[in-house]
């Protein structure tokens, strides 16, 4: 079978030890595409060069709302000089974030260091970058946290790319799918939803059309739970566990039973679609 990583981060440091031994392994279990998702200016340099390094790779270049608030005056040049020296490469990973804001601990470590960007600016950031898209014929990947509303809100109102988008690790209201599909949206099942005590992730998944289905792994964050977790890497220097990005295989194989397929068929469906979306290799 053939394996597509609709959304990773194959750039970042936790990453990077390893970097010999995945792009030797991850072809050889069958991955033959996967998309690199920058998510501020300090990254972008690193996504452009694993791109080049490993022609498996799809580069995307976006500022994640996180970072939105430490952004450079010129932000916006940089990213249209980053499209512009990778014709393949799309937009993202962008989006909107009111968790950070609402319900992030003030000391949470992952925020250390960032000015949280309030909804306005947000707002304002993700439709630069999706009018950006829209004018590039790229596709856009969306990060979006407690914001769903605000979110289709804005994807009504400003332009969107033909090509479509994609909602990273969907964990939106299912009742919203038909009208983010309306819109554009793709789908994306991440390896982290293979746990699911309330099934709220496969009920959503079940009803997501099938030519809008995608899976991914975030690697290296969001893992499966241990007991679906096929590849395992050493930890973080910060004890936490990485997650390999072969588990693309478990967020296949779970994906093919909540929508009651053979694992094969499903891949072929994915295969489609990633190709839709993100363009031919």
């Amino acid at each position: 079978m053939q394996f597509f990583d609709a959304h990773n981060h194959l750039h970042d440091p936790w990453l990077e030890p390893h970097l010999d031994d995945l792009a030797a392994q991850l072809p050889a279990l069958g991955l033959r595409r996967a998309v690199a998702n920058g998510t501020c200016e300090d990254d972008w340099p690193a996504v452009s060069d694993l791109s080049l390094r490993l022609p498996w790779v799809v580069p995307s270049f976006g500022l994640h709302p996180w970072h939105a608030g430490n952004r450079s005056p010129h932000w916006l040049d940089r990213l249209r000089a980053a499209l512009a020296a990778h014709p393949a490469a799309h937009v993202g990973e962008v989006g909107l974030d009111r968790w950070m804001l609402d319900r992030a601990r003030p000391d949470d470590p992952r925020l250390a260091g960032l000015r949280r960007s309030p909804p306005d600016e947000q707002r304002e950031i993700l439709a630069a970058q999706l009018a950006l898209a829209a004018g590039h014929g790229r596709a856009a990947t969306i990060h979006c946290l407690d914001a769903w509303g605000a979110l289709v809100d804005l994807l009504e109102g400003t332009p969107v790319p033909a090509r479509g988008f994609l909602l990273h690790a969907y964990a939106g209201p299912v009742e919203m799918v038909p009208r983010f599909v309306r819109l554009g949206a793709y789908f994306s099942f991440n390896t982290a939803f293979i746990h699911d005590p309330r099934k709220r992730h496969a009920a959503t998944f079940a009803a997501v059309p099938a030519e809008r289905l995608l899976a991914e792994t975030d690697a290296p964050a969001m893992p499966p739970p241990s007991s679906s977790r096929p590849h395992q890497l050493p930890p973080a220097p910060s004890g936490e566990t990485i997650n390999h990005p072969a588990n693309i295989v478990a967020a296949y194989t779970v994906l093919a039973t909540i929508r009651g397929l053979p694992v094969e068929r499903l891949a072929d469906q994915l295969a489609l679609n990633f190709q839709k979306l993100f363009g031919p290799a």
